[in-house]
């Protein structure tokens, strides 16, 4: 354990999560072997890590280290980037230049986003792989490299074989120790670890003080899915390190930072990715649960002026229980008759300061997560007239999700 935290530490990996450190021990007993790696994981997870502790943890550690990302190169020119060319090869061919894998004998290759390469290269790429020999782009001498080999890819490598874009010989050569990153959705107790190291950095580099999170927004936070993933997370930290003035930040504020927060929230029937769909559909429950708790903390308060004043509502404090139930005593709907289990007012005796005060008992809420959703789409409804492209917008939801809450709700 000591040494894994070791690791973390040299290449700036930080969280404890479970799968996390399982993928880190596989690369630490990986690397003093010649194994090919295949690292796969979403964009933005932090693939890049694992070839460096790998290079860094071989017998090849004092040679070559050469990141390639083959997504990047254009098809026309992957080939002499990776093996070279010599002169006259093609147009523009005025010299002769050495490949990756010729710079890197020796040492270590890693081959970013490998599913993108052309299948004219996963050719070249399978007979290094195999007896370590390549060609130079215009030449016919065979040469000969000692390189190590690690790949990572977001792509899903059985379905692009099926596809015919990756050679399924290829794919079991690289493939042949997987290691897998989780997404950042799945590190939820990393996900604050790492803002508050990204909050720190960016204190330093822009030379203002350290932007903090209250309870609510850590909580937004941690159950926001992150579709880009720690790369994601660092920009938002950015955005909110050189924009805000308030280095406290609370849930509203860091709702505005979280791109399509709501937005196209798929049906929980979609065959495609039902695990997804199912995380972006809570995050519109997430923010009803939100908007409850503030209306909970208004109602203490409330009550608290209640025992000060002897159970005198002040003129001020009348707009809170409207909020929060709704305008529930002028309104004669059904569904508003029934939202709401009235606890009957019981007095109680408290002291404070040696003075004897009456205790009203707080009406509590017991609304469910369903009404409160269907109220909320309700009023906005109304607000707009109807209009349903507003009333998503302002609810930040797709209207295609408001057409089928429209229909769920029989609104």
């Amino acid at each position: 354990m000591e040494e894994l935290q070791n690791i973390k530490q040299r290449f700036g990996i930080i969280g404890n999560n479970e799968k996390l450190n399982r993928s880190l021990k596989k690369a630490v007993r990986v690397a003093p072997t010649d194994i090919s790696v295949l690292v796969i994981g979403e964009s933005g997870v932090g693939k890049e890590s694992i070839p460096k502790i790998i290079h860094a943890l071989s017998h090849r550690k004092h040679k070559k280290y050469i990141a390639v990302n083959c997504g990047a190169i254009p098809e026309g020119t992957i080939d002499s980037e990776l093996f070279g060319h010599e002169k006259g090869a093609f147009t523009g061919a005025t010299q002769s230049r050495s490949g990756y894998f010729e710079v890197a004998d020796g040492g270590t290759i890693f081959l970013d986003e490998v599913g993108e390469l052309p299948l004219t290269t996963q050719v070249r790429l399978l007979r290094v792989l195999e007896n370590g020999e390549y060609m130079k782009v215009g030449s016919s001498k065979v040469q000969k490299t000692d390189v190590r080999i690690v790949a990572a890819t977001n792509l899903n490598m059985v379905d692009a074989i099926h596809k015919g874009k990756f050679r399924e010989d290829l794919y079991y050569r690289l493939s042949t120790v997987d290691i897998e990153l989780p997404p950042l959705r799945d590190r939820k107790g990393d996900i604050h670890l790492l803002f508050r190291k990204f909050a720190a950095d960016f204190a330093q580099k822009y030379k203002m003080p350290t932007i903090r999170l209250d309870e609510n927004a850590v909580i937004l936070l941690e159950n926001y899915t992150f579709k880009g993933n720690i790369r994601q997370l660092r920009n938002i930290t950015e955005q909110l390190s050189v924009i805000e003035q308030n280095r406290k930040i609370d849930s509203f504020t860091l709702q505005n930072y979280l791109p399509n927060h709501t937005s196209n929230l798929p049906s929980l029937t979609n065959q495609n990715n039902p695990q997804m769909d199912f995380a972006n559909e809570r995050e519109i429950f997430y923010k009803i649960m939100l908007d409850m708790r503030s209306d909970i903390n208004d109602l203490k308060k409330l009550t608290l002026d209640l025992m000060k004043n002897n159970g005198q509502v002040e003129e001020q404090n009348k707009h809170l229980i409207r909020k929060i139930y709704n305008d529930f005593e002028n309104s004669n709907s059904p569904s508003n008759q029934n939202s709401l289990e009235i606890i009957p007012i019981q007095k109680t005796e408290i002291y404070t300061n040696n003075q004897n005060y009456e205790d009203t008992q707080v009406i509590e809420p017991s609304i469910s997560l369903q009404e409160k959703e269907e109220e909320m789409i309700k009023s906005s409804l109304e607000r707009n007239k109807g209009k349903r492209k507003l009333a998503a917008k302002e609810l930040g939801i797709s209207e295609r999700t408001l057409y089928r809450k429209i229909k769920q709700y029989n609104l």
